[in-house]
């Protein structure tokens, strides 16, 4: 169906409206484990608490690519294989309109060490599941209890 010039337009002026009225943010975040297994978390300079390596998904850029760039600018991880799709979180923490996507990366490798500390990480490393920083995040803490014991992931991050 082919849409009037007033359409068009109406439709138009709907989608920017709703970009400022309806704003939904989307993140990605990266589950690392090296041979030895243990989880790759960091520390961020401006929050407290420690984290899956992770941030926003830029506009045009595809999750898969974003998770991919996210670890070599904080990690310094190049994937050497595709990412794999665990679940798509709402994090009502953040926002109602949040969402986190989360992957876990099982084929990388560590093309350099980051400069750590720097401007946005604090701290960086790879942590035994069973001896995890007493300050991780509770989202963090509780996708890697349901990705270690294969539950199936709440909605809510």
């Amino acid at each position: 169906m082919k849409l009037t010039r007033r359409q068009k337009l109406t439709q138009t002026a709907f989608l920017t409206v709703s970009r400022f009225t309806r704003g939904m943010t989307m993140g990605v975040r990266a589950l690392v484990v090296d041979d030895s297994e243990r989880v790759l978390l960091l520390r961020h300079t401006y929050v407290n608490g420690w984290y899956f390596p992770g941030g926003a998904i830029d506009p045009g850029e595809h999750a898969f690519d974003a998770v991919g760039r996210e670890l070599t600018e904080e990690a310094g991880i190049e994937l050497s294989g595709p990412p794999k799709l665990i679940s798509v979180f709402q994090n009502v923490h953040a926002s109602t309109r949040d969402h986190v996507v989360l992957f876990h990366c099982p084929d990388w490798i560590q093309k350099h060490e980051p400069m750590v500390p720097n401007r946005e990480i604090a701290e960086l490393g790879f942590f035994p599941f069973d001896d995890l920083p007493a300050d991780v995040s509770p989202g963090t803490e509780r996708r890697i209890q349901e990705w270690r014991s294969n539950e199936q992931a709440t909605a809510v991050w």
